[in-house]
């Protein structure tokens, strides 16, 4: 499914996007190109380190932010798929620094829905967590206003055939791995 595919994967430096990217390539060898989209450049060091550029010519690294909605459409070129794993997640520190948190989950995934809308971006999957039913923190409630955000933009699109998801990856036990539920 993902043979000869482009993928962006947002937060791709991070413990889910890192899985994800480990999984693509091993499952999806003949992927035309995976893009780690993150602000962390020692982490995106540390990635490139252990994926030499030898044996994963199709894995890029670019540097940016979600909040950043031209850095992310830039990035987005010749990208086929985005999956949203970039976000604010530790609750103690979301709770103490409120904005921040709401500037990532909720301005970054509305910029990852525009610059989706204004590429040609087939499939979005955005990363959620079971913390968004019934939020009780700030990270709960950015997350179900993010989730929220993503599911709308297949109301907004208009002829664009792109498809928006969202995967709560808490309730996908039982799955053959997040990526096969992500793309069937």
């Amino acid at each position: 499914m993902l043979t000869n595919k482009s993928i962006l994967i947002t937060g791709g430096t991070g413990s889910l996007g890192k899985a994800l990217t480990k999984h693509i390539l091993k499952v999806w060898p003949e992927v035309k190109r995976i893009v780690i989209y993150s602000r962390d450049e020692q982490k995106q060091f540390q990635m490139a380190q252990e994926y030499s550029g030898d044996e994963y010519p199709q894995l890029r690294f670019f540097i940016g932010d979600v909040r950043d909605r031209e850095r992310l459409k830039r990035a987005m070129k010749g990208i086929d798929y985005v999956i949203h794993a970039a976000a604010m997640k530790h609750v103690p520190i979301a709770e103490y620094n409120p904005d921040e948190c709401i500037k990532t989950n909720i301005g970054g995934a509305q910029n990852v829905v525009d610059a989706c809308l204004e590429t040609s971006v087939e499939r979005v999957v955005a990363l959620s967590t079971d913390k968004a039913c019934a939020p009780i923190n700030l990270y709960g409630a950015t997350k179900l206003t993010s989730d929220k955000l993503f599911v709308a933009a297949n109301n907004i699109k208009g002829h664009n055939p792109i498809r928006f998801s969202v995967v709560r990856y808490g309730n996908v036990m039982g799955s053959n791995g997040l990526c096969n539920s992500i793309f069937h």
